[in-house]
């Protein structure tokens, strides 16, 4: 059954079929249309009997799509300067675009959840795309014209939000607050956008009045690398992986299993929903994904 849409799923298949007709069934065919082997046949000779073919399950990690509400704002400045203008019309102006975040509380912050910041201008500009990696990531101009523009925040090298903006010379001053959505936030980014607001999973942690929560030592892994890493693993690896989150897990760990516990050679299906895990789970898994160099 395909992933919902509102699940990201990452598989690793290292299953192989259970007959020689299946096997067949599996190999492409050579006169019609090619097709996806629904299998990764780690031997590739066909002369090779189907009792030297290895049997190991199928791992499939799934991470449902997470999303974060935050509001930022937009602070808008500008005047009219003593230079001259090529629209005779209407005089030329110093503007400016600042870029901050807005707190639970209506308080303004700066805005350090991103990394970068790109505007992008009127294309009648001699560099309509300007980028900016500091907070409040200030893009100031000289212009006698009002414009639409986006402006992207980047909070990973590729994720963004792209924000319109209406820049006009109807006040001096100027703000707008728009409510954006950052899709699956790494565990460093959820704890800048804490100190915003609670997270929607805040409330299953921990609280005592008068007590700060202590934070879940979950929050130290990156749910992402984890998946990353287990689309790396070999097979010993792989079974060992399984066999951490049968000991490991509890009654809220999501897990979707036809392979049989007490022998986990046979072929078949393991599913897990990395945020379901609890602490323990995630730090053994991390411990040993880190042994074997593949997260830091």
């Amino acid at each position: 059954m395909p992933p919902s849409r509102n699940t990201r799923s990452r598989s690793r298949t290292l299953g192989l079929p259970d007959t020689e007709a299946e096997y067949r069934g599996s190999v492409p065919s050579t006169t019609g249309p090619r097709a996806e082997s629904p299998y990764n046949l780690r031997t590739r000779s066909h002369k090779k009997s189907m009792s030297d073919l290895k049997i190991v399950p199928i791992l499939i990690v799934r991470a449902k799509s997470k999303k974060i509400e935050r509001k930022i704002k937009l602070v808008t400045e500008q005047h009219i300067i003593d230079k001259p203008s090529p629209v005779a019309e209407f005089p030329m102006r110093e503007w400016s675009i600042k870029l901050f975040m807005v707190d639970d509380a209506g308080n303004e912050q700066p805005a350090e959840c991103f990394n970068k910041v790109v505007y992008n201008l009127h294309p009648s500009f001699e560099n309509p795309v300007q980028t900016f990696t500091k907070p409040p990531y200030t893009c100031k101009n000289e212009g006698w014209g009002e414009f639409e523009l986006t402006i992207d925040c980047y909070y990973t090298e590729k994720s963004k939000i792209s924000v319109p903006h209406d820049l006009n010379f109807q006040k001096n001053e100027y703000e707008v607050v728009r409510s954006v959505s950052f899709k699956n936030p790494s565990q460093a980014l959820q704890e800048k956008l804490r100190e915003l607001g609670p997270l929607p999973t805040d409330d299953d942690r921990p609280k005592k009045k008068g007590i700060a929560s202590k934070k879940s030592s979950s929050q130290k892994y990156d749910y992402e690398k984890i998946a990353d890493a287990m689309e790396k693993l070999e097979e010993d690896d792989l079974l060992k992986v399984i066999q951490i989150i049968n000991d490991y897990k509890n009654a809220d760990t999501y897990i979707k299993s036809d392979i049989e516990v007490d022998d986990l050679t046979e072929a078949g299906e393991f599913s897990i929903d990395l945020y379901t895990m609890p602490d323990i789970l995630t730090k053994t898994l991390w411990d040993h994904l880190s042994k074997k160099g593949l997260v830091s």
